[in-house]
């Protein structure tokens, strides 16, 4: 890859996977404290500043090596704190606590929509534009990670949600799945690079950039 389209992708890219990152984190520990868990607002955590959420080598390290290396820029952020056995109805509660970062995204990718929308139709810009750009990789990190998240595999927010709807009999044992969370990363990464996930990715990003499209459709009629 050359070096100054790398520099560029990441400068497009670096303030929606900033935001994308924290607001998901943060959306946890919101959801979690309505149910009766205070932990992520005890430790600071409640807040969109990234720099309280960011693992240097999770969030930045990793994922700029594997872009640069098999072009797959996969990462974490550090995860908000969240103590299950606080929540008033642990079980139950976990699903809606885990399924707030995903919410998140999906939210913020349709607000980037909408950027894009009024920049396009009400600024005039061109698609070479810089805010073009970093609107529309807005859109793409947080459709990413609202369709990757949502894998049913813990510790992934999928894998939680399944954990919390399950019956209990069958929730232990899948539950159990994080304990291998490391090897769980490392098999959705070859996945990804081998494209066993492509599938399942691009299908889930469509079906979600068709839904971002349909709601921003009303907009797009206001302002032709």
């Amino acid at each position: 890859m050359d070096i100054d389209s790398f520099v560029q992708t990441a400068t497009v890219y670096a303030i929606p996977v900033l935001f994308a990152i924290s607001l998901h984190e943060a959306a946890h520990g919101y959801v979690a404290r309505y149910f009766g868990d205070p932990t992520a607002a005890n430790e600071g955590r409640l807040t969109v500043n990234p720099l309280k959420h960011i693992d240097p080598f999770g969030t930045i390290i990793l994922p700029l090596a594997l872009a640069w290396t098999i072009g797959v820029p996969f990462g974490f952020a550090k995860p908000v704190p969240v103590d299950y056995g606080r929540l008033r109805n642990p079980k139950k509660q976990m699903a809606f606590v885990a399924a707030a970062g995903p919410a998140a995204n999906f939210l913020m990718g349709l607000a980037w929509m909408i950027l894009w929308v009024v920049l396009i139709q009400v600024f005039h810009a061109d698609q070479g534009n810089f805010f073009i750009k970093m609107a529309e990789a807005g859109w793409m990190v947080n459709a990413v990670m609202f369709v990757f998240n949502l894998i049913p595999l813990p510790p992934l927010d999928g894998g939680r949600i399944v954990t919390g709807i399950l019956p209990m009999s069958l929730a232990r044992p899948y539950a159990r799945i994080e304990r291998y969370s490391m090897f769980v990363f490392i098999g959705l990464i070859l996945g990804m690079y081998f494209g066993l996930l492509n599938g399942f990715l691009i299908r889930g990003m469509y079906a979600v950039h068709v839904i971002w499209q349909t709601l921003v459709y009303p907009l797009q009629l206001l302002f032709n």
